[in-house]
């Protein structure tokens, strides 16, 4: 069976309902706070594997995070290349405004750690039928890109959150780059959505995109085909955790021979689903969840 391999931060989230978001030289008093676990690779492997994917988690925690592996395992995500180091996990510190919309400040923690060996480890079984997932909040992407081509594995890189560094990787090597607007519009330099496919078809010939529109559903396109999936209707609470809802999902499609324009309807529907629910991690619906849902709007 394929699997995925996902190299991704796991953090604490620190979650806090505001008004709105606090501004210069401001002290806002929040309504509630809450602590759930996230990071953006803790999310997407927990969507990967309740969306039916067979999924191994590599990355680093640190003494205060044991729950988060215990979290993944009971996902059924493999975390035997999940360390524990002696320093503090990444955390974030999360507003959601009454509108449901976030604002987030991350620390990297243990995700900025050296982890070169663990990469080779963790990706040694890995083969052709296999995919590896990246994002943007752990330190050794290059590497982990080198060693899965070194085992023909395909790359998938969610380029969150969008800086230098994530631009300056070989972007050459990615077969599915998952960018929002403003992550696309930073890869391509265009901001109208179908500008952003055609440059990304210009520029990476070969690989797929995703392109998630918020509200407004996303799109999928590779070297033969574009197809566009709208956003299922929801009653909007958090958004925090959707993207990675999404990813997680679209990508265990993906790993199950579905048609991507299937596994892209059944993403934005699970990234609907997520937003009716607080957190991120414990807002990702499962697969069960999901297909009731499309049944339901079928009806």
């Amino acid at each position: 069976m394929p699997q995925l391999f996902n190299y991704g931060s796991c953090c604490i989230d620190h979650v806090y309902q505001v008004p709105h978001f606090v501004a210069p030289g401001e002290t806002l008093s929040a309504s509630a706070y809450e602590i759930f676990p996230g990071g953006k690779g803790l999310n997407q492997s927990i969507a990967a594997a309740k969306a039916g994917a067979r999924v191994s988690h590599i990355g680093a925690i640190g003494e205060d995070g044991q729950h988060l592996k215990t979290l993944l395992a009971s996902q059924s995500v493999e975390t035997s290349h999940l360390a524990m180091e002696p320093s503090a996990s990444g955390h974030a510190i999360i507003q959601i405004n009454d509108a449901g919309e976030n604002a987030i400040v991350i620390f990297g923690g243990t995700n900025l750690g050296e982890h070169q060996t663990l990469l080779e480890q963790g990706l040694e079984q890995g083969s052709s039928e296999d995919w590896l997932l990246i994002q943007n909040e752990t330190s050794c992407n290059q590497q982990a890109i080198e060693l899965a081509k070194s085992h023909g594995m395909q790359v998938a890189f969610n380029m969150a959150p969008m800086n230098e560094r994530a631009l300056s990787l070989p972007l050459s090597e990615i077969d599915l780059f998952i960018v929002n607007e403003t992550e696309g519009a930073a890869l391509t330099g265009e901001s109208d959505a179908e500008r952003i496919l055609d440059a990304v078809a210009s520029t990476y010939p070969n690989a797929q995109v995703a392109l998630t529109l918020g509200d407004q559903g996303a799109w999928y396109q590779s070297r033969s085909a574009r197809s566009f999936a709208p956003a299922a209707r929801a009653t909007v609470l958090d958004t925090t955790g959707a993207g990675d809802t999404f990813t997680g999902f679209f990508l265990a499609g993906l790993l199950a021979m579905d048609a991507p324009v299937d596994a892209l309807h059944r993403a934005c529907l699970a990234a609907a689903i997520s937003v009716e629910r607080a957190g991120a991690a414990t807002s990702i619906p499962s697969l069960h969840e999901v297909l009731e849902r499309a049944a339901a709007n079928a009806e």
